[in-house]
């Protein structure tokens, strides 16, 4: 029953949350991404199925990306680069999964791993990457 109940709450907040909130980040400042992998193979397992997420490097000044399976068919990318005072507790301070939310460690703010929304904290949703797949090869880009 919890299940049902969580799921049609998320359901119900990114539907309401259309406004254009995907479109207010492209990603961290300077950062040149352009990744390309296929998340059907056993290397990123983590991937194959919806729900799951999984950690990549990237370039600096990216602090690498979490890519998370939001439906069979599309994913979400988002830098690890906290939003909010990115270097107050280091250079390396990266953003980490506590499934269903993304964390700042740093700063105690969560975000929703689905649409990258604040839900506890303050500042600017994620840094997120366009993304597209083709059923075979995922591309990550700005």
């Amino acid at each position: 029953m919890k299940k049902i109940f969580f799921i049609t709450i998320t359901i119900l907040l990114f539907t309401s949350c259309s406004n254009g909130l995907f479109n207010m980040s492209d990603g961290v400042d300077g950062a040149d991404i352009d990744i390309t992998i296929n998340p059907t193979t056993l290397h990123y397992q983590e991937l194959n199925t919806v729900g799951g997420y999984m950690y990549l490097t990237a370039r600096e000044p990216s602090r690498g990306l979490i890519v998370y399976r939001f439906s069979m068919d599309e994913f979400r990318a988002y830098d690890r680069k906290p939003p909010y005072n990115p270097d107050e507790c280091g250079e390396t301070t990266r953003l980490i999964v506590d499934f269903p939310f993304v964390v700042d460690e740093c700063h105690d703010f969560k975000y929703n791993i689905i649409d990258g929304s604040i839900v506890e904290g303050e500042g600017r949703i994620l840094y997120y990457y366009n993304t597209s797949f083709d059923g075979t090869t995922l591309r990550i880009w700005n």
